[in-house]
């Protein structure tokens, strides 16, 4: 098969689809690998690295699109990108179409094949291919909390772990899932006092579990969320629907009553915001004030660590991947009921039903189109 790795152009995105090792292991496996100029300059790696692993440098994305029967990205494509898309080209990348519907319109009307990253699931009720990017936003998630926290950015001035004599910052976290456990691993690493809201009982004790009093473990109602919410002075949300918007957990009543320069990271922007306040931001001018209280909302946060992330996304997706190369889509698909939960649109049709509803759009299942 031959596969397209195009630079990524959305704002301040440095991320690739494929580093040069998996392209070694592509070619490796008989494929070909064609490469956009520069697509790798963001995370350190050269033309001449990625030819060393046996791509092809393209002069352009047209090029690379022109190409390939199998696109590899990071991020949903871009507008300058959507005539690129041809009937029949298979699209593998984050696309987070219920937040999206002008990306899911062009899909649609492409008529490609888009399997969204964010949509794989495992046999554990896991989604492993957002999982390790779900992992860096949300240990970045204290670290840029920390950075609005900053009197100059607009913050209280406050220091998550305090110093002896100082108390300490109280960190909310909204969802217990990886992106919500990670930022709790990470606060409680700085010291601050960390409480985390989750619904699902089970999560609640593996987290007590996991860490133990020292982590503060709540049921997650209206009530306690708002209780929590006026309390901190740094809020994470990291709330996920699997293909469907984010319920909006913490509404603008709520901010208004905040303290004034706390502080809200909404990690779920790709998918709509689990705030009400929210509104997706860019890292080149990644947060606003709304009622005192500085949020930040950048959709690619995992971007800024570019090269972590990069490795971290391929160690996920290079065997997922190498299965679309070898077996083609309808078999890959077809043997990986898992695998298939990432199908989101399929020659014109949306083959995902959070998304399908999530958008008021008619909804197809992805086994009527798939299975012979």
């Amino acid at each position: 098969m031959h596969i397209g790795v195009p630079r990524e152009i959305k704002t301040q995105e440095y991320r690739v689809g494929l580093i040069p090792a998996s392209v070694r292991e592509l070619t490796h496996h008989g494929h070909t690998v064609t490469v956009e100029i520069g697509a790798g300059a963001g995370v350190n790696f050269t033309d001449d690295d990625y030819r060393a692993a046996g791509a092809e440098i393209a002069p352009d994305a047209a090029t690379v699109f022109a190409a390939a029967e199998l696109i590899v990205k990071v991020k949903e494509p871009q507008a300058s990108e959507f005539p690129l898309l041809r009937e029949g080209q298979i699209l593998f990348t984050y696309l987070h179409l219920a937040a999206e519907p002008e990306v899911t319109e062009a899909l649609v009307a492409s008529n490609c094949i888009a399997i969204a990253y964010e949509t794989v699931t495992d046999a554990h009720g896991g989604l492993p291919l957002l999982s390790p990017m779900s992992e860096v936003a949300g240990r970045m998630a204290i670290q840029v909390g920390a950075y609005c926290l900053e009197k100059e950015r607009g913050g209280r001035g406050v220091l998550l772990g305090g110093v002896p004599g100082v108390e300490a910052a109280d960190v909310l976290v909204i969802g217990g899932g990886v992106a919500g456990t990670n930022a709790a691993r990470m606060a409680m690493g700085m010291e601050a006092r960390v409480t985390v809201l989750e619904r699902s009982l089970d999560r609640l004790k593996e987290l007590d579990m996991q860490f133990g009093p020292t982590l503060n473990t709540i049921y997650s109602t209206l009530d306690a969320v708002e209780r929590y919410v006026l309390g901190a002075d740094l809020v994470i949300g990291a709330v996920l629907v699997p293909g469907a918007t984010t319920p909006k957990l913490v509404t603008a009543d709520m901010v208004k009553k905040m303290k004034p320069g706390a502080a809200m990271v909404d990690i779920s922007i790709d998918q709509g915001g689990c705030f009400e306040t929210s509104r997706p931001t860019t890292h080149d001018n990644p947060t606003f004030v709304v009622d005192d209280v500085v949020h930040y909302c950048v959709t690619n946060m995992p971007g800024a660590v570019s090269r972590s992330s990069s490795r971290a996304l391929n160690n996920a997706t290079l065997p997922f991947v190498v299965e679309l190369a070898n077996k083609g889509y309808r078999r890959a698909l077809h043997e990986d009921a898992h695998f298939r939960a990432g199908l989101n649109v399929y020659h014109g049709s949306i083959t995902h039903s959070a998304v399908a509803a999530s958008l008021d759009r008619p909804y197809r299942h992805p086994e009527d189109v798939i299975l012979p």
